[in-house]
């Protein structure tokens, strides 16, 4: 049983290892959203913490319409946190957003 063990672990090491980045964050998102995620996306105006979203399933990557190229801005839909307390009150409501790549100060993580 050992053997097998180390066998597919090997499997699975070569078969990330020849993936590309992009494609092993796919895989590791697809693997997550199937799981479930309870995400927050805190978002920096310099070292102020300016807007926060909770309760994110995920995060993705835009595509071109027409030319299905990535473009520098990631989006999703969360619970807008107004006061920014990591829990749903009365008049938060769920909202969609958007943010840059390049020049906004922002962290995703899970909210366990």
């Amino acid at each position: 049983m050992k053997i097998k063990l180390t066998a597919v672990f090997a499997v699975l090491l070569l078969f990330f290892a020849g993936c590309t980045q992009e494609t092993q964050n796919s895989l590791s998102r697809s693997l997550q959203n199937w799981t479930g995620t309870n995400g927050v996306l805190d978002v920096y105006a310099g070292d102020k913490l300016a807007k926060r979203f909770i309760k994110i399933d995920k995060v993705s990557t835009a595509y071109g319409s027409n030319d299905n190229k990535i473009r520098p801005y990631r989006y999703g839909y969360g619970i807008d946190d107004k006061n920014h307390n990591l829990k749903v009150d009365p008049g938060e409501k769920k909202v969609y957003f958007e943010f840059s790549d390049y020049s906004t100060s922002y962290i995703f993580y899970e909210n366990n």
